[in-house]
């Protein structure tokens, strides 16, 4: 099924159908620690990294800037968004170097771009606290990799340290655009980070987290599976 014939796709071109051409100039007053992750990809002349749910575009265009020789790709769901990146990408003159294609976070492989090798890196920046079967995209992600290959996330933390009140008030705002932080992922990683491979930030206030290993660990992904959902989740 194509993202344009899927319910969740049809959803998200709604949400951000306007919302894209200001989305950049709003989300960088709470989408903290993308840099950060951008930061650390520490990608290699030559390497290949893929963001899943690329949005704008920011996070690609900032990584191309950084990482003059590495070869980016992107996929959302989102066709008015990718249309965005689109046009982002070729005023930044980088539409050499990123390729963007629609598809779902599920379905991610490097055959979807026509890559005969698997990726270096693969990146979440804020999209998984939106991919219903986020768990399926977890494992894709963990599958697109080559063997040294390694896997970020940044995203919403529990904020369980803005109070009872504010917690509240974030996940209701959050709610109003379709997110759903996924804080029990938080929950297992900070168990799973203290593998000298894991490397986890957690933002004041718990508001997000940023981390990387070099896959998220099967096990992981069953002690997620088996977290009950945080209040605010479904």
């Amino acid at each position: 099924m194509a993202p344009s014939d899927n319910p969740h796709g049809a959803l998200m071109d709604r949400v951000y159908g306007r919302q894209r051409h200001f989305y950049d100039l709003t989300r960088r007053y709470y989408l903290f620690g993308r840099d950060r992750l951008i930061r650390g990809l520490d990608l290699a002349p030559g390497a290949s990294a893929v963001e899943i749910g690329c949005g704008t575009a920011r996070n690609l265009i900032a990584a191309a800037r950084r990482y003059p020789d590495a070869r980016l790709f992107g996929l959302d769901a989102s066709q008015a968004m990718l249309e965005t990146a689109k046009g982002a990408v070729y005023r930044a003159g980088f539409s050499h170097r990123i390729t963007l294609v629609q598809a779902y976070a599920e379905s991610l492989s490097p055959h979807v771009f026509g890559e005969p090798g698997k990726f270096d890196c693969a990146f979440f920046s804020y999209s998984l606290s939106m991919i219903p079967d986020w768990l399926r995209a977890l494992a894709a992600a963990n599958q697109a990799l080559s063997p040294s290959g390694r896997l970020h996330i940044v995203d919403f933390g529990d904020f369980s340290g803005l109070g009872r009140i504010g917690r509240a008030a974030m996940l209701a705002w959050l709610r109003r655009f379709h997110v759903k932080p996924r804080a029990e992922i938080l929950q297992v990683l900070e168990e799973w980070s203290v593998d000298a491979d894991h490397t986890l930030w957690v933002s004041p206030g718990r508001y997000a987290f940023v981390w990387s290993a070099r896959r998220f660990p099967n096990r992981a992904l069953t002690d997620v599976a088996d977290q009950p959902h945080a209040e605010g989740n479904p």
